[in-house]
């Protein structure tokens, strides 16, 4: 078993013992099994996955780092959604009031852009995962 922790600013999302972790890392989706190497990760937005006796639990991640040790891993992110903490017409919003304003680049600052492009990307990746239960 490893012992994970997911926590964002507000709060911790999940601490308890599981069977594996998938993370999104900027070089794509990695899994964490027991006595894993020690490493240290930057997380982006995408699917978080674990697996606990059989059954697997999927979260929207935004932006962080991953802590991974011999049997624990600790995610720190900005965001860590349920599906069914996910509100779709809220982030539908957010992800329409993001491409506004990325539609408007030369107004923007570099910083300002930038925050516009990380909305995008976790609006989206958490529209992705409220729809993929819809159509399974």
């Amino acid at each position: 078993m490893i012992h994970l922790q997911i926590i964002t600013p507000e709060k911790t999302v999940f601490d308890d013992e599981v069977d594996q972790v998938s993370l999104p890392t900027s070089q794509g989706q990695i899994t964490i099994l027991p006595n894993h190497t020690g490493l240290i990760t930057n997380i982006e937005p995408g699917e978080l996955i674990y697996k606990k006796h059989n059954k697997e639990t999927l979260l929207a991640s935004g932006f962080g780092f991953a802590q991974v040790g011999k049997d624990n891993v600790k995610v720190l992110v900005d965001l860590a959604a349920p599906e069914e903490e996910i509100e779709e017409k809220a982030i539908e919003m957010a992800k329409k009031q993001a491409e506004e304003a990325l539609a408007q680049k030369h107004l923007l600052s570099e910083e300002e852009y930038a925050t516009a492009a990380a909305n995008l990307q976790k609006a989206l990746t958490q529209l992705r995962i409220k729809r993929r239960h819809r159509r399974v």
